[in-house]
């Protein structure tokens, strides 16, 4: 690929014990086999994420919206950021607190960027939290990838910090080639032509 775009991958769950760092790191690397980004990954344990929101929305206040000094260096890697991977459980059918919270703290941060999505759960593999996700991400104006990734039992179908299922490789590299040309042309689009929302 001959163009690299910035992509930072979000580990949304902070519970003790959990199995997001494992995926985030596997699907890192697979990035990187990829080519077509710099990849960094973004841990939301190692970041202050207040559930108390300001008054006024991150959307109107701009640049002056009062974010916790803990969260400083989310904001600029989510303000430098071309493409986005967010790994999420599902927890009772949704996606953990902490990634919506993340979320709910920004908003230009996301406009016009490419989201792509890596799940892990039960029986359903996240697929759940995932749904809600792109509902999201679709009002703050985010583009959904339509080919993700998801892992049920994970539990069983994970050893070593890699995935059992000998096509998941394969899979990843359909959503990372999607995600880079989504990550291309929305950069492109921003360069040219503010956008209008």
């Amino acid at each position: 690929m001959s163009e690299r775009h910035t992509l930072v991958i979000i580990v949304g769950s902070v519970r003790e014990g959990r199995f997001g760092p494992a995926v985030a790191s596997w699907v890192a690397e697979q990035a990187r086999v990829h080519g077509g980004f710099d990849v960094e990954i973004v841990d939301l344990a190692d970041v202050e994420i207040p559930l108390s929101l300001p008054a006024v929305p991150p959307k109107f206040a701009g640049d002056s919206y009062p974010r916790p000094e803990g969260m400083a260096p989310l904001t600029s890697r989510l303000e430098e950021a071309d493409a986005f991977i967010l790994v999420t459980p599902e927890y009772n059918h949704s996606y953990p607190a902490s990634l919506k919270a993340a979320i709910d703290w920004h908003f230009t941060q996301w406009t016009a960027k490419p989201v792509a999505f890596v799940s892990y759960g039960g029986a359903a593999g996240g697929r759940h939290a995932v749904l809600h996700l792109e509902n999201v991400l679709t009002e703050l104006h985010a583009v959904t990838i339509r080919d993700g990734l998801a892992f049920p039992n994970y539990f069983t179908a994970w050893q070593d910090g890699q995935p059992l299922d000998p096509e998941a490789s394969g899979y990843a590299k359909t959503l990372l080639d999607q995600l880079a040309w989504w990550a291309a042309a929305l950069s492109a689009a921003r360069d040219a032509t503010p956008y209008p929302g």
